[in-house]
């Protein structure tokens, strides 16, 4: 008989606990809950360095972050985990030719790629740049950009999944992400989506009092896309589905870009306002699930949520957090009007 959930589950390393939980920590309490895999986040992975060569590891010691890498691959293989992705890769693409930028974009990749092999894991997560720098950027060049990276990490037999944030300078929507996969044209570059980027950027808006995009025909917009992404998406092209809500906040955020980083009202929000799905959100995220789920995708649904609230409503309880967000991701299942079975 197939499963009501035929999807392997995953969780993010740096959706769970607070600072002073280690990864070990974290990913013992991943795998007791049920999950077949995680994310393993670059944050995690330089502080487990930390501790586990008992000295400071800069983000470019990469020799050092690729022996933590094994490490952490040893650790997840004695827990039936898989490391699915590396994440997150950020503001790489439309820098100058030529810049100082975007020899370090590439330097970078390079330096992930090497971390990749050694943790075991062949998917890089890229997030599409919220750089305010690189507005003016001409898009012929920023496909250029992720081609060439689609190119370095295939000739290591890697793959490239590119994510909507819906803060993002260029890409802030699931359409601007697949126009960019669909012209990169290669087969080992395809789409990160995210209940939350999705849900947050075309139904919800954190600078209102409502929580809602309020301009006039905002519903039908979100339902429209819902059922375009259906129908134009291939399964194929989908390499995995992230999942979080998002608290409605109150009050409201001021409408505009705060901070030396010029971080945006909904990069504000995305840091520390995404709960669990049924744990104080309000998004419509089991219908984006149910759009991603008709396109016949049965790829990694991955939990990756920002509790900001953690602390005060888990504590140190990391092993029922786990199963709480497995549990969350089963309901949202079996809550879909779409067939779930293969």
């Amino acid at each position: 008989m197939s499963s009501p959930h035929p999807n392997p589950l995953s969780f993010a390393s740096c959706s769970i606990g607070t600072p002073n939980h280690t990864l070990p920590q974290k990913l013992h309490a991943i795998s007791a809950a049920g999950f077949s895999g995680i994310e393993l986040s670059f944050p995690d992975l330089q502080s487990f360095a930390q501790t586990h060569l008992h000295k400071h590891i800069a983000d470019d010691d990469y020799p050092a972050l690729c022996e933590a890498g094994a490490a952490v691959r040893t650790l997840c293989a004695q827990l039936n985990l898989q490391i699915m992705v590396l994440q997150p890769f950020a503001n790489f693409e439309g820098w100058p030719r030529g810049s100082t930028e975007r020899e370090d974009a590439f330097k970078r990749a390079r330096g992930w790629m090497e971390i990749m092999s050694a943790a075991g894991t062949d998917m890089l997560q890229v997030g599409s740049s919220d750089s305010p720098s690189i507005k003016d950027a001409r898009e012929e060049d920023v496909v250029a950009d992720l081609r060439e990276l689609a190119g370095l990490l295939g000739s290591r037999g890697f793959k490239v999944a590119y994510e909507n944030w819906c803060w993002a300078t260029r890409a802030p929507g699931w359409r601007d992400v697949w126009e960019v996969v669909r012209r990169v044209d290669r087969g080992n570059f395809g789409l990160c989506l995210d209940t939350f980027q999705s849900a947050g950027g075309e139904w919800g808006d954190p600078t209102t009092a409502s929580g809602r995009v309020e301009s006039a025909g905002a519903e039908e917009a979100w339902e429209g896309s819902l059922r375009e992404l259906a129908a134009v998406v291939p399964a194929e092209k989908i390499f995995f589905l992230q999942i979080s809500d998002a608290y409605k906040v109150s009050p409201p955020l001021e409408a505009r870009v705060l901070g030396e980083e010029g971080l945006r009202p909904r990069g504000r929000w995305s840091h520390d306002y995404r709960p669990l799905p049924y744990d104080g959100g309000y998004l419509p995220i089991v219908p984006f699930l149910e759009a991603v789920m008709s396109t016949g995708f049965r790829g990694w649904l991955s939990v990756e949520v920002f509790d900001g609230k953690f602390g005060e409503k888990y504590g140190d309880d990391l092993a029922g957090y786990a199963v709480k967000g497995r549990e969350a991701v089963v309901r949202m299942l079996g809550e879909m009007k779409v067939d779930k079975r293969d």
